[in-house]
């Protein structure tokens, strides 16, 4: 076929330009870090950077808060009481001040301020090891027995040996909405690709995509160890999680808030909790225990029948006023759980400039501001030290769960 002379100098000039593009990637597709997995954790941990100068690019296989992700949703509880646990509950103290702040600047809100009511046998060591922690740290709080629970909340059941205290200032977190909040914030877009494990270039930098970049964090949520199965297969597992939202009958308040705020069922037997009606998704429960191990690319999305009726035998004991409502919503998603619930934020070994960061177990969400600002602490400054319960090394591959 012949080519006009027109046809001929574009193909010269694509050939030129291809040519050029493979001999040398120009300064500016260089960034100080590159940020895999635009999570909760990915997301914050870019906002940090960002914050402090830095040049950030951020990359995400599907989008912000996507419905495959452990990071979207709804709704998130945020809590500041962890059993007494200095670690978690100051990094949650911490937290819930930058998600305030990030909510305020929002024009629909991130944080409901509706309190989170715990509740447990009056025995319950952690429970007390709690409330201890928030008299000793001065935080708003109601206390009560059961006779004044009841009164306080009579749409629920409570047990004549139990015990509770409601956090007045924590509630819960809109959850997809708000990390695309946390990358709009940032001033970052997230760009579509699937990275896999990193690429050291001759020059020290790393290749992702068609930029290079200094530093990269890996916060890949269930997918991190999908990414680095020699590292973190059997230190990091993923399980199956279903959430259930019903409906109250027409006109009735007492599932919404104000009337409910978010609640915690410490009883053993259960792990429950849940949320009262926010922005219209209906009343939310789920079972924080895990459920089976799962794929994130393969598992099923639809409920079991087995979790359906485990929902409404508990409704019908805590809430018998929902124990025949209708499911009005639900949702199938995942934890990635470390062997203790430890979170991992460490370097990937021979890579001093590349991070992974993960292990939410359940409870990371609230975390984000916390774990991002520590990610960002590390980068800006290499001889930060690694906080011990979030090495790789606790990483086991034996389960034993310590952290609720």
């Amino acid at each position: 076929m012949k080519l006009t002379r027109r046809e001929t100098l574009a193909a010269a000039g694509a050939i030129g330009l291809a040519t050029q593009a493979k001999a040398a990637i120009p300064d500016s597709a260089t960034v100080d870090v590159a940020v895999i997995g635009a999570g909760v954790f990915g997301a914050w941990s870019a906002w940090h950077l960002k914050k402090a100068g830095l040049s950030v690019a951020l990359f995400d296989q599907y989008s912000p808060g996507n419905a495959r992700s452990s990071s979207g949703g709804e709704s998130r509880v945020v809590r500041v009481s962890y059993g007494g646990d200095p670690l978690y509950s100051s990094m949650a103290v911490d937290s819930l001040a930058q998600w305030d702040a990030l909510s305020a600047r929002q024009s629909q809100p991130i944080l409901h301020k509706v309190g989170v009511l715990w509740f447990a046998a009056k025995e319950d060591a952690s429970f007390h090891q709690s409330l201890d922690w928030l008299r000793a740290s001065g935080l708003d709080r109601w206390e009560g027995d059961a006779a004044a629970m009841r009164e306080r909340f009579p749409q629920m059941r409570f047990a004549d040996n139990e015990l509770g205290f409601l956090e007045t200032g924590t509630g819960a977190l809109i959850a997809g909405r708000g990390v695309q909040a946390v990358v709009a914030d940032a001033g970052l877009e997230a760009v579509r690709a699937k990275i896999g494990q990193p690429k050291k270039l001759s020059n020290g930098l790393y290749q992702i995509g068609d930029r290079t970049a200094r530093h990269l964090v890996y916060a890949c949520g269930p997918w991190l160890p999908k990414i680095f199965p020699e590292v973190l297969g059997g230190r990091i597992f993923v399980t199956r999680q279903e959430v259930f939202h019903f409906g109250a009958a027409p006109g009735d308040s007492r599932f919404a808030s104000p009337s409910l705020p978010v609640w915690a069922d410490s009883n053993a037997q259960d792990f429950a909790y849940g949320f009262p009606d926010l922005e219209g998704q209906g009343f939310k429960m789920a079972f924080d225990t895990h459920g089976e191990e799962v794929d994130p690319d393969t598992q099923s999305r639809q409920l079991s029948a087995e979790g359906i009726a485990r929902a409404r035998s508990y409704l019908k004991i805590r809430f018998p006023d929902l124990a025949d409502a209708p499911l009005i919503h639900s949702r199938v998603c995942q934890y990635e759980n470390s062997s203790n619930g430890d979170f991992l934020i460490d370097q990937l070994p021979g890579h001093d400039n590349v991070w992974l960061v993960g292990g939410g177990s359940g409870h990371g969400f609230k975390h984000g501001p916390a774990v991002g600002k520590r990610v960002a602490a590390h980068i800006l400054n290499p001889v930060t030290a690694v906080e011990p319960r979030f090495s790789l090394a606790t990483k086991a591959t034996k389960q034993n769960r310590t952290v609720y």
